[in-house]
């Protein structure tokens, strides 16, 4: 190979390199202040797939009001046994009577996906049925709903002011309260929130 050649493709090979968009699977985007929507105000999202399609993320930043988790249970006809009555959380906008649930790597079902540096993510019913009966995963949250970004729409948004990233914290997601999870986060990154100008945002 001529010096030139080797020349060309090491230059394609860094442009390649530059062009490929950074996924964010197992994340936490946190909501700057002055986003501009009112659904993700102060909101703490775990992004649990991020690829070139697109994205999912389930919020874990509020609480979903007059509904606890023996309650959601008991809705979904499966007797609530050994559940203890936490909080269930606005997971997002997208579908926001379907429950999903973030817990520990100690359980799996047929469709739990492993998200590095948060846990994993169940869909399916089965895991609330394990939690109920005891046999569930050690740590978990509960959430309906979810946020999801179209192929490309999560990349352009992280382009714009509104979002900052972090890396997934399971001390923040299973031992913090969902009401302390946007200013915890931003804590652990060394930045006081206070501090934060609502008109700047950061990716």
């Amino acid at each position: 190979m001529t010096v030139s050649r080797l020349a060309a493709g090491l230059a394609e090979e860094h442009l390649i390199g530059m062009e490929t968009p950074c996924f964010l699977s197992g994340k936490l985007l946190l909501a700057m202040p002055g986003i501009g929507d009112p659904r993700f105000e102060r909101a703490v999202i775990a992004i649990c797939v991020h690829d070139e399609n697109g994205a999912v993320g389930i919020g874990i930043g509020h609480q979903r009001a007059g509904i606890g988790v023996r309650g959601l249970l008991e809705q979904l006809g499966i007797e609530p046994g050994e559940a203890p009555d936490g909080p269930v959380l606005h997971g997002g906008p997208v579908e926001p009577g379907r429950g999903f649930v973030l817990h520990s790597e100690d359980w799996g079902g047929q469709d739990t996906i492993k998200v590095t540096g948060i846990g994993a993510l169940t869909g399916t019913i089965d895991v609330l049925k394990a939690i109920a009966e005891g046999r569930g995963p050690s740590r978990y949250l509960i959430a309906l709903g979810y946020a999801g970004w179209g192929e490309g729409q999560l990349d352009e948004e992280m382009a714009r002011p509104g979002w900052f990233t972090t890396d997934g914290n399971q001390e923040i997601l299973f031992d913090m309260p969902a009401e302390v999870r946007w200013e915890a986060s931003f804590k652990a990154e060394g930045i006081d929130p206070r501090m934060l100008d609502s008109g700047a945002g950061a990716a």
